[in-house]
């Protein structure tokens, strides 16, 4: 039986719009391209950067995280009509696990937040320049 939801490691990018894909798609060319010809110590620089980039995951998560405390805080204190603000959220943060996609995301993914996937692509292109793997 065929399944209907999309695969976990490629639901954001099967959501993504095709504009949108495309300049990640064409930035992450453009590091690996500037990277290619690099020393050890600027890769070295570079994968470092990489580990402390945000992805959409995070950025999700930190997003959805802080407007379901401050809902519930402001429902708790301001007025109960707020209490729509976490279940809005969590509606949302549900959706993006079956499907891949949620209202915020093309909004997380046109200011240019990659995967981890298209993280760790870049990343082990920097390994293989930078000579990991051999």
């Amino acid at each position: 039986m065929k399944s209907v939801l999309p695969e976990t490691r490629k639901r954001v990018e099967q959501s993504t719009s095709d504009n949108v894909s495309q300049k990640i798609e064409q930035e992450l060319e453009r590091n690996i391209h500037y990277y290619s010809d690099k020393g050890y110590n600027t890769l070295t620089r570079r994968l470092n950067q990489l580990d402390k980039e945000w992805d959409t995951e995070r950025v999700l998560e930190a997003n959805a995280s802080f407007l379901v405390v401050a809902g519930s805080i402001l429902a708790l204190t301001v007025n109960k009509k707020w209490i729509f603000l976490p279940a809005v959220i969590g509606t949302f943060l549900f959706q993006h696990a079956v499907q891949g996609w949620c209202p915020p995301l093309p909004l997380i993914r046109r200011f240019g937040i990659r995967t981890p996937q298209e993280i760790q692509k870049e990343r082990n292109a920097l390994k293989e320049f930078r000579g990991d793997f051999k």
